[in-house]
């Protein structure tokens, strides 16, 4: 029987258990179009309370079942109304095989099942679809994975080596808290939703609140991403468990400028695009990780930002589960310059420009010595002097608070933050594609962090609007060479006229721990042993530091 073509009304949720073969009770939710006929499955699996459903950021499931869609969203084990113990994405890989089985099992479905969700529920469908491979059961007909992480080190506890401290904590203490709260351990609960509300950087050691350091047993990743132990966040990661093995099967990839995973969502889109070059979509907006309506900053894109993910999920499944004609475009990106989408054939990857650095000696002092151009640079080097006592806060970006598109020229008049501006563009310029910054520092310390933001001065304005921001954590600061730090990619035309500015600082307080320059790795440092920390910026003839931008118009 064909299905119909309007919404459909919708029944559930309905209990829908899953037992896996340990004896484990999965709890899941299904909805079901309340309508004759067979239809394709959609599997969510999350950690955070079925009813949520990514309801954060994504259409209710049974908007999704009105769509002509069965809806499974399930409990991972260990948490919600799940059996078993919670360890973050280790046992998803044969859970999540089980599952999509179970999902293909179900009464009245076609046998066709595509897995959607986002952060952590994008990775549960990476970790069931290695799982099925491995296992030689069923395979997701489709996949959404938006905003997670492909490698969890690289893409989520870490970033340029540096280890991201507020995200860390935060999610540590909310992971922490309801596994307290569902073994009825109220004080713990109550210690460690402190910390996920509002970290207390004024505790003896920021990177261990003392909530994590008594009641860690209920958030153990925390304590292996501290300590940097790569092989336990190598095992729990997507990009290892699918290494090698990446099969053609069609994606829809959603992330966001400001979104702290967004390096994980471009390496999910290669990585599925180099196995298969058909059949994939990727879709960049100007949001944060939370909420996708509009943008964070202050910017104000209106409905052009808030509209089309949850519809453009339906024209996605509709086209690869019910043959249905698709009209959207490889890659769609949110031009933030012109406050619209653009439509891609494929990611862009332009040859980078160089702007180079320049100055009197001043750029770490005031806002006006320091410049941008487009041949080499000048002049002595500029000294950054880092106060453990003051660190440079992170503002904007995806990891500052404010994040998103934010003003930063106050941040920018503090003489430790060194900053370089360009003459005004003589034209429309359109960058799109990945940032970086390559700088000769020297440093009086054993070891120091690099902090770079990369914004935008509009004709006949102050405001620094951050456009993208990059860390580096660097070891052994008697390394030679440029300093190379990755920064977010961008999609912005810019205006004639429109100022770029890059900063550089060496601490980015909270998002990042404070370097405290002896060779300590920062997060397990005692803040008593920090050391005031000189970095010298140099940008003459053997020292050639720039700025490297991805000009593609």
């Amino acid at each position: 029987m064909a299905e119909p073509r309007g919404l459909l009304p919708v029944s559930g949720p309905h209990d829908a258990p899953l037992v896996l073969a340990d004896g484990v009770r999965l709890a899941g939710d299904l909805y079901r179009p309340d309508a004759p006929g067979r239809f394709p499955v959609l599997l969510m699996r999350q950690p955070y309370g079925r009813r949520i459903a990514s309801t954060v950021v994504l259409a209710h499931p049974s908007w999704y079942a009105a769509h002509g869609y069965i809806v499974l969203v399930q409990d991972v084990r260990g948490r919600g109304d799940s059996g078993g113990t919670f360890r973050i994405l280790s046992d998803d890989v044969d859970d999540g095989a089980a599952s999509l089985a179970f999902a293909a099992d179900l009464p009245g479905s076609t046998g066709q099942v595509a897995t959607y969700g986002f952060s952590y529920q994008a990775m549960t469908q990476l970790m069931a679809l290695a799982g099925a491979l491995r296992a030689g059961t069923k395979r997701p007909d489709a996949m959404a994975p938006a905003m997670g992480a492909w490698s969890v080190r690289d893409d989520w506890a870490f970033e340029g080596e540096a280890f991201r401290l507020a995200g860390g904590t935060g999610w540590a203490g909310q992971m922490g808290a309801e596994q307290a709260r569902l073994a009825g351990d109220r004080l713990a609960h109550h210690a460690l939703a402190g910390v996920a509300r509002g970290t207390p950087w004024t505790e003896e050691q920021p990177a261990l609140p003392q909530a994590l350091a008594e009641h860690g047993r209920y958030a153990p990743h925390y304590e292996k991403w501290r300590e940097d132990d790569r092989g336990a966040m190598e095992r729990s990661s997507p990009a290892a468990a699918l290494a090698g093995r990446v099969p053609a099967i069609p994606g829809l990839f959603v992330g966001g400028w400001a979104d702290f995973m967004l390096t994980g969502t471009l390496a999910m889109h290669a990585a599925f695009g180099a196995a298969s070059p058909a059949g994939h979509r990727m879709t960049i907006g100007p949001w944060g990780h939370i909420p996708w309506n509009g943008a964070p900053g202050v910017l104000s894109f209106g409905p052009r930002a808030s509209t089309g993910i949850d519809t453009e999920s339906i024209r996605f499944f509709d086209h690869h589960l019910k043959d249905r004609d698709a009209t959207d475009p490889p890659v769609r990106l949110f031009d933030v310059g012109l406050g619209e989408f653009v439509s891609y054939e494929a990611w862009p990857s332009p040859e980078p420009t160089a702007f180079h650095l320049s100055s009197r000696g001043l750029a770490g002092t005031t806002i006006t010595d320091g410049m941008l151009a487009p041949g080499p640079g000048e002049g002595p080097a500029d000294a950054v002097v880092h106060d453990p006592w003051r660190p440079a806060p992170a503002v904007g970006g995806h990891l500052g608070t404010p994040g998103g598109f934010a003003d930063r020229s106050a941040v920018d008049e503090r003489t430790d933050v060194a900053v370089y501006t360009s003459a005004p563009l003589p034209r429309d310029t359109l960058l799109a594609g990945p940032v970086c910054a390559a700088l000769h520092v020297g440093c009086d310390r054993p070891s120091h962090d690099l902090h770079c933001a990369l914004s935008f001065l509009p004709p006949r304005q102050d405001r620094a609007i951050t456009l993208t921001t990059g860390a580096l954590h660097l070891r052994d600061a008697g390394t030679d060479g440029a300093r190379v730090v990755p920064m977010r990619a961008v999609c912005a035309t810019l205006r004639a006229g429109t100022r770029l500015r890059l900063s550089v600082q060496a601490a980015a307080f909270p998002a990042f721990p404070v370097n405290p320059g002896t060779g300590e790795p920062p997060p397990l440092a005692h803040p008593a042993r920090a050391l005031v920390t000189t970095l010298h910026i140099r940008h003459d003839a053997r020292h050639p530091s720039r700025l490297l931008l991805p000009i593609a118009a």
